[in-house]
C-alpha cells in the first residue's frame, strides 16, 4: 500500500488544489509545471512550443480553454506574454499564478473561471526570453539579462511600420532574432484578437503607437492609432483594476502618468516594438503592462504583487469580448478568407481581413458603427450596427455579413489602405501549435445561410 501511495503522490502534487509557491521558478521548472498542468487537465489545458531561444530553450505556451487543442468558430484567441526582457521577472510569476488560479477556479466550478474558459481561448507564454533570465541580475533597475543571448533587445527587433519603405524593404525575417521569429510565426498561426506584454521597472499601461514618422498619426505629442479610444479603454481597464497603477505615481521616481496609462510614443519613442507589430500586421490589439517599479522584486513581495495584479489580469482578458465578431459569407454561403472588413473612421495601416475560417473580430466600444465589407467578385456591403458592451456577457455582438455576387459590369469599391510600408502581411492561420479548427459552434446557422444564399443566387 505504501508503494502505491508513493506512485500516486506526484498526481496529488499536480492537482490544482495545491497552491503554487511564490518564488522565481527556473526555466526547467516552468517547463515541467506547464506540462504537468496540461497532463493533469487535458480537458482544459494544452501545452505547445512556438520555437526556441538562441541557446535552444523551448518557448512554451500553455492554452486554457474548453477547446484547448484547436480553434473554435466564434471563440476569440487571447494571449499574455512575459519576460521579454530577461531581467524583468515579475510577469513570469504573475502568469504562473494566473494559470494556477484559472485551473483551480474551473475545477471548483467557480463561475468567473468557467465563464472565461468557456468563452475564450487563452494562450500564456511565461517567458519569451529564457536565455536572458538565466543571465539576469537581481538589481531593481540596472542589471544584466535584459537582452537575449546575442545581446539584442527583443523589443527593438520587430519590423516597424514607420521605418519607411526603403528601410522596411530591407527586412529579412531570417536575420531577426530566434525569439522574434518565433513570435512572428505564432502570430501567423493564430488569429489573436487581444494581447498584453508584461514588463517591469515602472507601473503603467502603455498602448500603441510606440513609433511615428511625423505623419497624421501624431496628435499632441502622442502617436495615435485609428483605434485610440479602444486602446485608452483597455489601458484604463488594467490600471483601474490594479491595486495602485491608476494613481499614476506609485513608483515615487518622479514619473507621473494620468490614470496610470500612457501612449507609448508620448512616453518615449521606440522602434521595432512588439505591440506595434501585433496591431499593424496581425490585427491584434496589444498593450504593454509595466507591472512593478522594481524589475526583480524581492521574493517576499510576490504574494502582495499578485494580489495587486490578479483582478486586473482577469478584467483585461474579458475585454476580448468587446465589439463585434462574426463571419463573412460569399454568394454561395461559403465563408471567405481575406475579405476586408472596414469600420468607418478607422483607417488602419493594414486593413483588417477575415481569417481562413471567414471570421473577423473588431474590438469596439459601445456605439453605432458603419461597416464596409469588400471581397473580389461581390458587391460592396455596407451595414450599420449598434454595438453593446460585451465583456459582462462574455461575448461580443455576433453578426455575419452575407455578400451578393457582383454583376459583370458593376463597379467594385476598392478599400483605402494607408500603408507607409511596401506590403501588409495577410499570411495568417498557418497550422501551428493550436491545431485544427473545432466543429463550428454556429453550424446550424451556417447551413441555413448556405441554403438561403443558394436560393438567392438562383433568383439573381
Amino acid at each position: 500500500m505504501s508503494s502505491l501511495l508513493l506512485l500516486l503522490l506526484p498526481l496529488f502534487i499536480l492537482t490544482p488544489t495545491t497552491a503554487l509557491e511564490f518564488r522565481y521558478h527556473r526555466n526547467g521548472e516552468i517547463e515541467k509545471y506547464l506540462h504537468d498542468i496540461s497532463t493533469s487537465n487535458p480537458d482544459i489545458a494544452h501545452v505547445y512550443s512556438i520555437g526556441r531561444s538562441v541557446r535552444g530553450q523551448q518557448l512554451w505556451v500553455l492554452v486554457l480553454s474548453l477547446s484547448p487543442r484547436h480553434h473554435s468558430i466564434g471563440i476569440p484567441e487571447f494571449k499574455y506574454v512575459a519576460n521579454m526582457h530577461g531581467n524583468e521577472v515579475l510577469g513570469r510569476v504573475l502568469l504562473l499564478q494566473l494559470i494556477d488560479d484559472l485551473v483551480r477556479g474551473h475545477r471548483n466550478k467557480e463561475a468567473w473561471s468557467v465563464q472565461l474558459l468557456n468563452s475564450t481561448r487563452i494562450h500564456i507564454l511565461p517567458t519569451m526570453n529564457p536565455d536572458g533570465f538565466d543571465d539576469a541580475g537581481t538589481h531593481c533597475q540596472f542589471s544584466q539579462g535584459r537582452s537575449n543571448h546575442n545581446g539584442v533587445d527583443l523589443n527593438r527587433n520587430f519590423p516597424d511600420a514607420f521605418a519607411g519603405k526603403r528601410q522596411q524593404g530591407q527586412f529579412v525575417e531570417e536575420t531577426q532574432e530566434a525569439e522574434v521569429r518565433a513570435v512572428i510565426g505564432w502570430l501567423r498561426s493564430e488569429t489573436f484578437v487581444l494581447s498584453a506584454n508584461l514588463h517591469g521597472g515602472a507601473l503603467v499601461a502603455s498602448y500603441p503607437y510606440d513609433n511615428s514618422n511625423g505623419g497624421s498619426e501624431q496628435v499632441g505629442g502622442a502617436s495615435v492609432t485609428p483605434d485610440n479610444d479602444v486602446f485608452v479603454h483597455l489601458a484604463k481597464v488594467y490600471s483601474y483594476n490594479h491595486g495602485s497603477m491608476h494613481r499614476g505615481d506609485s513608483c515615487k521616481d518622479g514619473l507621473s502618468f494620468n490614470d496610470g496609462i500612457t501612449n507609448g510614443y508620448k512616453w518615449y519613442a521606440l522602434k521595432g516594438g512588439m505591440q506595434d507589430y501585433n496591431y499593424v500586421w496581425a490585427q491584434c490589439l496589444e498593450v504593454t503592462l509595466e507591472v512593478s517599479c522594481c524589475k526583480f522584486p524581492p521574493k517576499d513581495q510576490l504574494p502582495a504583487l499578485w494580489t495587486e495584479n490578479r483582478e486586473a489580469l482577469l478584467a483585461f482578458i474579458r475585454q476580448v469580448h468587446l465589439g463585434v465578431k462574426g463571419r463573412v459569407f460569399d454568394s454561395f454561403g461559403v465563408p471567405v478568407q481575406n475579405a476586408v472588413v472596414e469600420v468607418k473612421g478607422r483607417s488602419n495601416i493594414c486593413l483588417f481581413r477575415t481569417d481562413k475560417y471567414g471570421e473577423y473580430y473588431r474590438l469596439l466600444l459601445p456605439g453605432n458603427y458603419t461597416f464596409t465589407v469588400t471581397y473580389p467578385g461581390h458587391q460592396v456591403l455596407t451595414e450599420t450596427l449598434d454595438v453593446p458592451h460585451g465583456p459582462d456577457r462574455y461575448s461580443a455582438l455576433k453578426h455575419d455579413f452575407l455578400l451578393r455576387r457582383a454583376a459583370g459590369n458593376s463597379t467594385q469599391y476598392t478599400p483605402t489602405e494607408f500603408s507607409p510600408t511596401p506590403t501588409c502581411n495577410y499570411t495568417l492561420n498557418v497550422e501551428g501549435g493550436g491545431g485544427a479548427v473545432a466543429t463550428p459552434t454556429w453550424t446550424g446557422v451556417s447551413a441555413a445561410l448556405g441554403l438561403w444564399a443558394a436560393l438567392r443566387f438562383l433568383s439573381d
